[in-house]
């Protein structure tokens, strides 16, 4: 019997091995601005490797943390293609989110870290379950009720994930495009056959 397939698991090791690779990066004088999407943007690949890299240990272990409990849920209902596409454009929306904003308000800041696909994932899990969909269906809320009430749940999460050098930005935009995939189940799809699920 052949062992599943595990796209979470694929994206720790993702997560683990640019690590690595920033580590020997660093050794040799490569820094951070090699991995981050920042201003200048001199780098184009940095609009990926913003994603998977990350600023420290300890930013690497809570990304992984929060992975490994949204990845699991999320992995059950849909492809291994369409899990890697979900994380690396969220992550690539949300990066940009803050980077854009930062450059607005003429503060602009490197963005790494891969938080805003794992907010991303989280408000997908949230939207696409029959217990929250349920209690929406019964609100009746008009179109600008629930966008209000999208922008509320994206502002309280933003605000929980807050911290010295945390990307409130990218974690909100995450979460919020999250909501919206999950509500269109962008993602449901048999594991297995990788036949988008009807429901």
């Amino acid at each position: 019997m052949r062992r599943p397939k595990r796209p979470t698991v694929d994206l720790l090791v993702v997560f683990a091995g640019v690590f690595a690779v920033q580590q020997v990066a660093g050794a040799v004088g490569l820094g951070v601005e090699w991995f981050a999407l920042a201003t200048p943007v001199r780098r184009p690949w940095t609009l990926i490797t913003t994603v998977y890299a990350h600023a420290g240990l300890g930013h690497l272990l809570a990304t992984a943390v929060g992975l490994v409990v949204v990845g699991l849920v999320l992995e059950r209902s849909t492809t291994r293609a369409r899990f890697h596409a979900f994380v690396l454009v969220t992550g690539i929306v949300s990066a940009s989110a803050e980077f854009l904003v930062g450059v607005a308000l003429g503060s602009p800041v490197a963005v790494l870290g891969g938080s805003g696909a794992i907010l991303a994932s989280f408000g997908y899990v949230l939207a696409d379950n029959r217990v929250v969909g349920g209690v929406l269906s019964r609100l009746s809320l008009s179109r600008r009720g629930g966008t209000a009430l999208l922008l509320a749940v994206a502002a309280a999460v933003t605000l929980l994930t807050a911290g010295p050098g945390v990307a409130l930005v990218a974690h909100g935009t995450g979460f919020a495009v999250g909501v919206v995939a999950g509500r269109a189940g962008v993602l449901r799809a048999d594991p297995e056959t990788g036949r988008v699920d009807p429901s």
